[in-house]
């Protein structure tokens, strides 16, 4: 059935294209996933950056389509030899959607708020941080922080630093106010988001694109078949069928990387996942080859650590528990479970690295002494059980912000994993001024958490996007998890 609507899709896509003038002034993305919120700041989701960032909501810094910083709501900025003292000059005549002017107030009030002790920001430890923050005009915020942060000015620009007005702060869950090139027309639950051109925007003369749509779509190949009539503009499909989108010769495919680090998560204070033999097993016990082949069909790198592989501090660790389920079998025997051990794996809705991604995963274990119990739950049951409560043994999922090894040292955090050690060590390349010695440290602490076998770590996932020709300035690599529509444009 599904083979069907896809031919019949491609069928009409090549009497049935996109306008002219439709293509000239908006853009649709088809979604897999409905966010949970529209605030980017406090949920989780990466389907809500994909829609809100550098598009709703703007912070001090923004990061370019190479990856590389660039200045945003802040124009320009010194910082102190010590790494202490930011010094921020803003943008003047800055507005909110609602009309409000933007200034120096709204950043403190913005990073106080992120730092409180009700705070449920998930980089709030990079707000707490903060010694103090001055205003000694509207256009002129100081940061002093209390240790030094190396990738500060880069964690500006990703979406939990986004500046919001605190009159609107209470709505943007579901009615997002910032100082974006876009504002929120509606969202219709279940289907869709739209934004349009923000009236109060100050750059609107350099806006190509006025208008667009966030579809959500979790079918693949209804996703697919939207696509193919014209609906679409560009989005992610399943890799096995990109062959189907150069047969109308509409489209071009776009392979690259991102930051998602897929893997097996554990939680280390389960009875048994708290033994460090158990956990060995398990990384023994994984092949992950077969994984992004059965899953990805091929795309992807393989990782053993939690690390992004197109990172120049990156350490190849994948030989650190190779492939061996016999030496799987001996260490779950002496770690007390000669008979085999049952695990439950709860899979979030993603198709591929999750729900294939997970039949691989749980076969694999099986075949090493595990008996594993697969369930499947919605978004809203796997951020509620396993992401806040922590009641899971074993899930999949692609942690895909930008160098995020410090995870493993936040208390509290869903691997319910502590180790003072590489506290330490994570703090240590934090803290670093010279590139040296974060690189030594940032090494040093892959090593640790891959010995460790802190999680099963699968593959770093792969970029690969269907753009509809003509469309231009998509990011090809996922340096943030940000569809950023003010940098697109039709070809005339």
């Amino acid at each position: 059935m599904k083979k069907l609507l896809i031919a019949a899709a491609v069928a009409s896509a090549v009497i049935a294209p996109l306008t002219a003038e439709a293509a000239k002034t908006s853009v649709s993305y088809g979604m897999r996933l409905e966010p949970p919120g529209l605030d980017p700041r406090t949920g989780a989701a990466a389907a809500i950056s994909r829609i809100t960032l550098y598009n709703i909501f703007e912070g001090l810094t923004r990061i370019d389509i190479d990856g590389n910083v660039q200045p945003a709501l802040a124009k320009s900025w010194t910082v102190s030899p010590d790494g202490l003292v930011y010094t921020f000059k803003l943008e003047e005549g800055v507005k909110f959607h609602d009309g409000s002017d933007f200034d120096s107030s709204d950043v403190k009030y913005t990073f106080e708020e992120n730092a409180a002790e009700n705070s449920v920001n998930k980089r709030k430890g990079r707000f707490t941080n903060i010694a103090s923050i001055e205003t000694p005009d509207a256009a002129t915020v100081i940061l002093t922080l209390k240790e030094p942060r190396g990738d500060f000015l880069a964690q500006l620009g990703e979406s939990t630093a986004v500046i919001v007005d605190p009159e609107s702060d209470g709505s943007n869950a579901t009615k997002p106010v910032g100082t974006g090139p876009y504002k929120l027309v509606r969202w219709i639950k279940g289907d869709s988001v739209k934004l349009a051109m923000a009236d109060t925007y100050r750059d609107k003369a350099n806006l190509k694109i006025k208008t667009a749509t966030f579809r959500f779509i979790n079918d693949d190949a209804a996703r697919m078949a939207t696509l193919l009539t014209g609906d679409l503009d560009f989005t992610s499909v399943p890799n096995e069928t990109l062959e189907q989108f150069t047969l109308t010769g509409q489209f071009r495919i776009i392979e690259g990387t991102t930051n998602g680090e897929t893997i097996l998560s554990t939680n280390n204070k389960s009875e048994a996942l708290s033994k460090l033999k158990v956990r060995q097993a398990i990384a023994h016990a994984i092949n992950r080859q077969e994984i992004i082949d059965g899953a990805m069909f091929g795309y992807g790198t393989p990782i053993g650590s939690h690390f992004a592989p197109h990172h120049p501090d990156y350490v190849d660790l994948t030989g650190t528990y190779p492939y061996d389920p016999e030496k799987s079998k001996a260490l779950l025997a002496e770690a007390g479970y000669p008979n085999g051990l049952e695990l439950s794996l709860k899979l979030p809705p993603v198709d591929d690295y999750a729900r294939k991604g997970g039949q691989i995963v749980a076969s694999q274990l099986n075949k090493a002494g595990f008996k594993i119990n697969i369930e499947n739950v919605d978004w809203p049951k796997w951020l509620d059980e396993v992401y806040k409560k922590k009641n899971y043994d074993l899930s999949i999922v692609s942690h895909v912000e930008p160098m995020d090894i410090s995870i493993y040292s936040r208390k509290g955090y869903y691997f319910n994993y502590e180790n003072p050690e590489l506290d330490k060590v994570i703090n240590a390349a934090q803290v670093a001024l010279s590139p040296a010695v974060k690189t030594a440290k940032l090494q040093e602490a892959q090593k640790m958490i891959a010995e460790d076998a802190v999680n099963g770590f699968l593959f770093q996932l792969a970029a690969v996007q269907v753009v509809r020709k003509g469309l231009n300035g998509v990011w090809p690599n996922w340096h943030l998890f940000v569809t950023d529509i003010a940098r697109m444009s039709w070809e005339d």
